[in-house]
């Protein structure tokens, strides 16, 4: 316990971590609230923000202070709580699972986790949440007909000693008992949805829907001339997750033109899209489409001018098009936290903005996102002639990239402009976001007051 307490502080407080120095019930009650209505996660209680231990907590205190929080819930938080002894003082971790309930304040608050914070939902958001949760946990059905020798225990070996690596020690008990802990086998030892699709040898035969098509169009639209086919290389992945995904990516990449350039004397190869904002796309098809649509699989597109990752389902949870960047929701999370293990999802909720930020630094631009009902898809758009990236735009923020885009397109931008563009973002770090373009000598600044713009300098 104590090493993965220190990998915990290690990291610092994220989306599934939380630190209070000292117990605080109505503090304690909004992070229980927040991280039920999210991905779940521990708060460890008697650690300061910047990770140091105050060595002054007492578990009688928490304990009670645990209990007028849970009072304060509405329903009540499943926890799991204990004590462990570091080298600076006494620490408490506080356990929170993902809860299939809609949780809220006494005060009718509701919270949900984002990073490090735990921030309030509005009206709608709060909707297409309890609409989320009402449909179920299908990640955790069993698998009719399925059986523990279904299960790859090669594949199974792999991810053991992926996650013994990632928290930097062995994982305690059986095999079986740790995938009844994480959701893969139920008690009597079947598998369950994520299991199968995690580590079943053939999880097709059960989940037929779980594969992935590519398919690489010779132009520009998914037809061909004169009625013939419009592709020129079409395949169909199967296997578990983390092979679907080493297959997905090897055949992108060889699908993918590489050029090249020439830096002093030496040569870098240049892909067609940037490796993460690929990566990226995959994984996050695989891992957040909605498997209960059975008849439709991830399709990966490649058109001579673009890549198209479309997934079934629509986003999850109060996640809309416009709050994708600044929110985080997992419609399954305990695929979500397998991949993470395997070392496929670096830090959960940070993909998005760093596939927009890679796609503009390549000088492509920014991925194109679409929500229906029962698909998302994302788009990479390549560029053919890439422009060298300059320096003063290797240190801007995604938000100024963001801005920077929209001033290309059309010729100017306000703060309201700026606002729609980042709502989740106060108004005076959006303010200083264009100051400091001012500053950098790319945008100019026209008029004052209510009627101020910037442009292109």
């Amino acid at each position: 316990m104590r090493t993965h307490l220190s990998n915990l502080l290690a990291r610092g407080p994220n989306q599934t971590t939380a630190f209070l120095p000292d117990p605080n019930v109505e503090t304690l009650a909004e992070t229980l609230v927040a991280f039920a209505n999210a991905d779940g996660g521990t708060i460890l209680v008697g650690i300061t923000p910047d990770g140091m231990v105050t060595g002054d907590v007492l578990s009688e205190d928490v304990e009670g202070v645990l209990a007028q929080a849970l009072g304060l819930c509405r329903p009540p938080v499943a926890t799991e709580w204990g004590q462990a002894e570091l080298p600076q003082g006494t620490v408490i971790h506080i356990g929170v699972a993902r809860s299939p309930e809609l949780h809220s304040l006494a005060d009718g608050r509701v919270l949900i986790r984002h990073g490090p914070e735990n921030r309030p939902l509005s009206g709608d958001a709060i909707r297409q949440l309890a609409a989320t949760k009402s449909s179920g946990d299908f990640e955790t059905e069993p698998v009719g007909g399925a059986t523990r020798t279904d299960l790859d225990d090669a594949v199974i070996e792999e991810y053991m000693e992926k996650r013994a690596e990632r928290g930097r020690r062995p994982v305690s008990g059986t095999v079986d008992d740790h995938l009844v802990s994480i959701g893969a086998l139920t008690p009597d030892g079947t598998p369950t949805v994520s299991g199968m699709l995690l580590f079943g040898q053939r999880p097709q035969e059960f989940l037929p829907q779980s594969g992935v098509v590519f398919v690489h169009f010779v132009g520009t639209e998914p037809r061909g001339k004169d009625g013939l086919a419009g592709y020129g290389r079409r395949a169909e992945l199967e296997g578990p997750l983390a092979r679907l995904l080493e297959a997905a990516w090897n055949i992108v990449w060889e699908e993918m033109r590489v050029g090249a350039v020439v830096t002093d004397l030496r040569r870098e190869e240049k892909p067609e899209y940037p490796r993460f904002a690929v990566r990226e796309a995959l994984v996050n098809a695989v891992a957040h489409r909605d498997y209960r649509l059975s008849g439709r699989r991830v399709e990966i597109r490649m058109f001579e001018d673009r890549l198209e990752v479309v997934s079934p389902g629509g986003l999850p949870g109060y996640i809309t098009v416009d709050n994708i960047v600044e929110e985080h929701f997992s419609r399954n999370p305990r695929i979500v936290a397998g991949l993470f293990q395997w070392g496929y999802i670096e830090e959960l909720g940070l993909g998005i903005d760093r596939m927009i930020e890679e796609m503009l630094q390549h000088g492509h631009p920014a991925p194109e996102f679409k929500a229906t009902p029962y698909s998302f898809s994302v788009t990479l758009r390549n560029v053919r002639e890439r422009r060298p990236v300059p320096v003063w735009e290797q240190n801007m923020n995604e938000r100024q990239m963001r801005a920077l885009t929209h001033v290309r397109e059309f010729g100017r931008i306000t703060n309201r402009d700026y606002r729609a563009i980042c709502p989740n973002v106060s108004a005076e770090t959006l303010r200083l976001d264009l100051a400091d373009l001012v500053d950098k000598g790319l945008l100019l600044k026209i008029g004052d007051k209510r009627g101020t713009y910037y442009i292109l300098k």
